[in-house]
């Protein structure tokens, strides 16, 4: 069940990359960030009322959210720390890299959290699932290749390094997660960690945006910088609930998650008409085939 829950979190993830992207061209992404948060936030504030007020409508669901400690609220901001790194980075990344670029070098995070779960979760993988993870580091090197057709060095645009520090940064979040998982309430987790990254973009905003708005990209809103939220907190929710699963394999999860390229890779072709498609696609294809070998790991 784990499985098919990490499936749809990728299809849901990759609507979210698309929406993202659309969002950020020519955007200011500061404020595209902290309206995530907000949207991300409001969309939890009925379920942290029930709970709160009306706990007994809710309290036997998978909705509510039970009051924790103040300790795991630390434990919970340091989440809060390290995802919004990751975003700050995949965010100005997304908006200067084609998307069939960024969403490939993005779908390479999970080898750097099965290093992980291998190193301090003990996971062990068998041939089928080894076969998947070495497909997908093929394909990264690949990429590069494609990239410097269009102009982008991999070794000196800084925006390739941006978007290799999100990936590093969404490896460490995602054995971060099996860690939290292990030890408390999932809608604690995924609820509180929306709101304070909410209270940190606020300041980010006033401290390094707002003084310096007038000589920088301006902010457009947009409408897609809601479905940003409406898709990411679906998108979390099931991969939450997948993670609770006593035997999921956060190496294998993470992985699967990464299929939603697929949704990005398509838009790039038809809705932002990006070039250099047939050499990209090769990489994809590697990437898929990596999945599909993981599907076969895990059965």
């Amino acid at each position: 069940m784990w499985l098919t829950l990490a499936f749809i979190s990728a299809a849901l993830l990759g609507m979210y990359e698309v929406f993202k992207k659309a969002a950020l061209n020519e955007n200011a992404v500061i404020p595209v960030l902290f309206f995530n948060t907000v949207f991300c936030s409001l969309l939890f504030l009925p379920i942290i009322l029930m709970s709160r007020f009306c706990p007994t409508l809710i309290q036997n669901t998978m909705f509510y959210v039970p009051k924790v400690s103040f300790e795991t609220h630390l434990y919970i901001i340091l989440k809060s720390i390290i995802v919004l790194s990751s975003w700050l980075f995949a965010y100005f990344a997304t908006k200067h890299l084609p998307i069939t670029i960024a969403g490939t070098i993005k779908a390479s995070q999970p080898v750097l959290t099965l290093l992980g779960a291998l190193i301090v979760f003990g996971e062990r993988l068998n041939l089928f699932q080894w076969i998947g993870v070495s497909l997908a580091i093929i394909s990264f090197f690949l990429l590069s290749s494609a990239g410097k057709k269009e102009g982008i060095n991999f070794k000196h645009n800084i925006w390739i390094w941006f978007i290799v520090l999100a990936t590093v940064t969404g490896a460490v979040s995602g054995l971060y997660d099996k860690y939290l998982m292990a030890r408390f309430d999932r809608m604690t987790v995924q609820v509180w960690y929306n709101c304070y990254q909410m209270a940190i973009m606020f300041i980010i905003l006033l401290l390094l945006w707002y003084p310096k708005r007038k000589v920088t990209t301006p902010f457009q809103w947009r409408n897609s910088i809601f479905f940003i939220s409406l898709f990411l907190v679906i998108a979390d929710f099931v991969y939450f609930y997948a993670l609770s699963y006593p035997d999921s394999m956060i190496s294998i999860v993470s992985m699967v998650r990464r299929s939603g390229v697929v949704v990005s890779f398509v838009a790039g072709i038809f809705f932002f008409k990006e070039r250099n498609i047939r050499n990209k696609a090769i990489d994809l294809i590697l990437v898929l085939i990596g999945m599909f070998f993981l599907y076969l790991g895990s059965k």
